[in-house]
C-alpha cells in the first residue's frame, strides 16, 4: 500500500455512519438506553468507594456509637458487598442492551429487571423520605454539615441505579417485543 493509498483511505468518509444503535444485538438498541447501561456501573462506584472506610471502622462523620467488631469480619464483608454491588451494576445493565443478555429467555431478563428495579426503587423511596424527613422517617445523624453532603450525594446517586434499571427493562422488552 502505498502513502497516497493510505492518505487517502484514512481521510476518506466512512460508509458507516456513526450509530446509536448496537449493531450486534437482534434489533435496535436507543442511544439513551447505551448510554444509561454504561453509566450505570459509574453510579454505583461512589457508594462502593464510601463503604470501604467503614470496614475499618472509620464512621465517615456519623454520629454513631464505634462498634467493636473485628477488622477480620468488617473488611471482607464490606469489600465483598462493594464488589457484588458493582458486580451486578455490570450485569444488569450490560444484559439489557447485549447480546448475550438476549440470548437469555426474555422472560428472566425482564423479572430479573424488574425485581432488581422495584427492589431499589423501594430504596429509593426510603432515601427521599429519611433524607427530606418525610412521614416521621428521620436520616442518622452526622457530626456536621460537611459529613451529611457527601453522604447525601452518594447515595442519592446509588438509589437512581433501581429507576434505571426499570427503564432499561422496558426498553429491552418494547425491543424484544417489536
Amino acid at each position: 500500500m502505498t502513502t497516497t493509498d493510505m492518505t487517502i483511505s484514512a481521510t476518506a468518509p466512512s460508509t458507516t455512519t456513526p450509530s446509536a444503535t448496537n449493531p450486534t444485538t437482534e434489533r435496535p438498541v436507543p442511544v439513551w438506553a447505551l448510554r444509561t447501561a454504561r453509566a450505570l456501573p459509574l453510579l454505583a462506584l461512589p457508594v462502593c468507594l464510601w463503604r470501604l472506610p467503614f470496614g475499618f471502622g472509620f464512621r465517615m462523620g456519623m454520629d454513631m456509637p464505634r462498634e467493636d467488631l473485628s477488622l477480620w469480619v468488617t473488611v471482607p464483608y464490606v469489600l465483598t458487598l462493594s464488589l457484588l454491588s458493582e458486580a451486578f451494576a455490570l450485569l444488569c445493565a450490560a444484559g439489557l442492551v447485549r447480546p448475550w443478555g438476549e440470548r437469555a429467555p426474555a422472560w428472566l431478563v425482564v423479572a430479573a429487571g424488574t425485581v432488581a428495579g422495584g427492589a431499589f426503587t423501594a430504596l429509593t423511596v426510603q432515601w427521599v423520605l429519611t433524607t427530606f424527613e418525610l412521614a416521621g422517617f428521620q436520616d442518622i445523624g452526622f457530626v456536621n454539615g460537611w459529613w451529611r453532603a457527601p453522604a447525601t450525594v452518594v447515595s442519592g446517586l446509588f438509589v437512581l441505579w433501581g429507576p434505571l434499571i426499570l427503564a432499561l427493562t422496558y426498553a429491552y422488552h418494547r425491543r424484544r417485543r417489536a
